[in-house]
């Protein structure tokens, strides 16, 4: 009984140490062009360019099965990045995906919200919380303005608010910053 164990364990070192081994030395890098194109997206993970979220995206340029014009959210600036990141001719946003809006922020109007959780079920990066049956807010540091969480709301209390984008990157600033008069404006109609 003994010598089994031992052998067993003898077996379990010797495999563990040829899968390390091989792990090492088989490594498979990521593509590093699709990396870098990754890090170019806005990081909305919208679906607007019709894949599930920004890296698909990028994987799908990096492999010349997606054009660089597919990704709103991102809008020209985003493309310029692209084009010259690839060295390819500067195109257009393609008008089958959609077109360039300003930076947008979601904004739950509390009073409104019932508590359905189809927002949080649909948001693609976690950025609003709240209970079944209770209030639901928007985390503002982690919202990419994608919009998915607008269509499934049957109450209409989520609001798009325009916000500024800092240029070096693409996180949302302080919620200070929000149009509030954009807000009002809707309410009193």
């Amino acid at each position: 009984m003994l010598t089994a164990i031992l052998a067993i364990a003898g077996m379990a070192l010797v495999f563990g140490l040829l899968l390390g081994f091989a792990a090492i030395h088989f490594k498979v890098e990521g593509d590093p062009i699709a990396e870098q194109i990754d890090k170019l997206l806005p990081q909305t993970q919208c679906g607007q360019c019709s894949f599930p979220g920004c890296k698909p995206y990028a994987e799908a340029i990096a492999s010349g099965e997606a054009d660089i014009n597919r990704c709103p959210p991102g809008g020209e600036a985003t493309i310029h990045a692209l084009a010259d990141l690839l060295e390819v001719e500067f195109k257009p946003l393609d008008d089958e995906v959609g077109v360039e809006k300003p930076k947008t922020l979601a904004v739950i109007v509390e009073d409104r919200c019932i508590g359905c959780t189809l927002c949080i079920q649909a948001c693609p990066v976690d950025a609003i919380l709240g209970a079944a049956k209770q209030m639901h807010t928007v985390i503002t540091d982690e919202c990419t303005g994608c919009e998915l969480c607008v269509a499934p709301c049957p109450v209409d209390c989520i609001d798009m608010v325009e916000t500024e984008v800092e240029p070096s990157t693409w996180r949302w600033p302080d919620p200070s910053v929000i149009n509030v008069d954009q807000l009002n404006q809707r309410d009193n109609a």
